[in-house]
C-alpha cells in the first residue's frame, strides 16, 4: 500500500484517538512507504468520508450556542469547539494528500506534516477538555470546514485558495481574541487554555503559510494572477466573506501580501 493510500484509510478511520494514532505512525513512517504521487486513487466509501465518531451532533453554524469561558461548561464548551476544528484539520490535510495526484514530493510531505501537527493540537486540547469533565462528542458543532472541502474536491487550486489560506487562516483572527476572553477568565483551566492556544496560533501560521505557498504555486503554473484570481474563487464556490479584525502580523507571517490584505480589508 502505497502512502496515499495508507492516508486514505487513516482519513476513513472513525474513532478521534485511533485517527490521531493512526497518523503519528503515517508521519514516523513515511520513508518507509512509496509516495506513488501519480496514482489516481479512487475512494470506495463515497459520501462516508470522512471518517468521524457519531457524536457530537452536527448541526447549521447559526444554531450553534456562544460559548463562554466565564463558567466550567462554558469553557468546556469553547474548548470542544476548537477540538472540532483540529479534528476537521487532520481530516483536511489528509484529503489534500490522498485526493490531489501529479503534485511535486513537497506537495505531500507538508500536508502530512499538517496532519500530523493537527492531531497533536487535537490531542493536547482534547486532555484538557477531559480534565474539565468533558469528552469530544459532548457538545453540538457544524461542519462548514468538511463542506468546503467537499466543493473543493476536483480543483487543488481552489482547495488551497479557499481552505487552508480562507477558512483555516480565520483562525489566525479568532485566535487572540479568544485568548483575551480566557485570561478575563483568570481560572487555571481558562489559563491553560491560552497556553494551548499559544501553540496551535505558532503552527497554524506555518500550516496557512502552506496553504499560500502552494496557491501561488499553481497560479504560476496555471499562468494565473494569484490576487485577481482569488476573488473570482470565492465568488464561484460561495466561500464565506471574511470580516475584521484581520490579525495582519499573523498573516503577514503566513505570507499574505500587502495587496491581499487590502483585498480583505476592501481596499
Amino acid at each position: 500500500m502505497s502512502l496515499r493510500q495508507s492516508v486514505l484509510t487513516a482519513l476513513c478511520i472513525c474513532d478521534p484517538d485511533d485517527k490521531v494514532q493512526a497518523v503519528q505512525s503515517l508521519w514516523a513512517a513515511q520513508k518507509d512507504l512509496a509516495l506513488a504521487p501519480n496514482e489516481q486513487i479512487l475512494s470506495d466509501v463515497g459520501l462516508t468520508l470522512p471518517g468521524r465518531p457519531a457524536l457530537p451532533r452536527l448541526i447549521p453554524a447559526k444554531h450553534v450556542p456562544t460559548r463562554t469561558p466565564f463558567t466550567t461548561e462554558g469553557l468546556a464548551a469553547l474548548l470542544h469547539a476548537v477540538c472540532h476544528i483540529e479534528f476537521n484539520a487532520i481530516n483536511l490535510a489528509l484529503d489534500a494528500v490522498w485526493r490531489f495526484s501529479d503534485m511535486p514530493t513537497a506537495f505531500y510531505t507538508d500536508w502530512l506534516r499538517v496532519a500530523y501537527e493537527e492531531s497533536q493540537h487535537f490531542d493536547m486540547l482534547h486532555t484538557h477538555l477531559q480534565s474539565l469533565g468533558h469528552h469530544y462528542g459532548d457538545f453540538d458543532a457544524h461542519d462548514g470546514l468538511w463542506h468546503m472541502c467537499q466543493k473543493t474536491a476536483d480543483d487543488v487550486l481552489a482547495r488551497m485558495a479557499l481552505v487552508p489560506r480562507t477558512l483555516e487562516a480565520r483562525g489566525l483572527d479568532a485566535t487572540p481574541l479568544i485568548q483575551t476572553k480566557l485570561r478575563k477568565a483568570a481560572t487555571p483551566g481558562a489559563l491553560r487554555a491560552v497556553e494551548l492556544l499559544d501553540i496551535i496560533l505558532r503552527d497554524e501560521i506555518g500550516h496557512v503559510a502552506i496553504g499560500n505557498h502552494w496557491y501561488r504555486w499553481l497560479c504560476t503554473q496555471r499562468g494565473l494572477d494569484p490576487v485577481s484570481l482569488y476573488g473570482e474563487l470565492v465568488l464561484r464556490y460561495e466561500a464565506p466573506k471574511l470580516r475584521p479584525p484581520f490579525n495582519e502580523k499573523a498573516r503577514k507571517r503566513a505570507g499574505f501580501t500587502d495587496t491581499e490584505l487590502s483585498y480583505l480589508l476592501g481596499g
